[in-house]
């Protein structure tokens, strides 16, 4: 199932979203029935970001009041973690200033070198250092690998080179797969955050496709 949930206002993510069980309330006159799969499209004040969280609901209030609407909670999956801390971080406000920190929660198609040839695959976040791809067989940690990423509006693959610094396996109970150091000279870092500030714009400007977002 798929619901919409419109934020007017910033602090409306901190009201609704409780970080101790990664819950969130949603307030809709036909809450779905427990244990069932939703799909929860956040767009954050007018025209702002969107993110496109999974989750299942856990919980139901059928009698809705005045200050308690009927609705339901919602318990977003480990995998959704990037993009919960990448929008608490934006309501907060002061994280986007921080290149270093910022992660962009979007699915880019990559192609990268595997072991055995070519591998295609996608990202989960990006940022101007690394990136994380996702794959269910990782290179070993301190592999260099050359990989190909696709950026919105850009005709070409960005060709990266990078140094594989941790991986995730299935057994880790998250979204298996690599976190990628770059490796660039200073032009290219240079091309890179111009590249990902246009990405993180498009993003914060709710302008992205869907199929970047889930």
């Amino acid at each position: 199932m798929r619901i919409n949930l419109t934020l007017k206002d910033k602090g409306d993510w901190v009201k609704l979203y409780q970080p101790r069980d990664a819950t969130i309330f949603v307030a809709t006159e036909d809450p779905p029935q427990i244990g069932s799969p939703v799909r929860l499209d956040v767009v954050v004040g007018a025209g702002g970001p969107k993110v496109i969280f999974r989750g299942k609901v856990i919980a139901r209030r059928l009698q809705g009041e005045p200050s308690l609407p009927k609705g339901c909670s919602v318990a977003l999956g480990n995998d959704e973690r990037e993009k919960i801390n990448y929008l608490s971080g934006y309501v907060r406000g002061g994280l986007l200033n921080l290149r270093e920190t910022r992660r962009v929660p979007v699915r880019l198609k990559v192609t990268y070198g595997g072991l055995k040839g070519p591998v295609d695959s996608f990202t989960r976040d990006i940022n101007d250092e690394g990136v994380f791809v996702v794959t269910k067989e990782p290179l070993p940690e301190e592999s260099e690998l050359h990989l190909f990423i696709e950026f919105p509006e850009r005709a070409e693959p960005l060709s990266l080179t990078g140094i594989v610094a941790h991986t995730v396996v299935v057994e880790d109970e998250d979204i298996p797969g690599m976190g990628i150091r770059f490796a660039m000279d200073e032009e290219a870092r240079t091309e890179l955050i111009a590249i990902v500030d246009k990405l993180e714009k498009a993003f914060l400007g709710g302008k992205l496709d869907d199929k970047y977002l889930v």
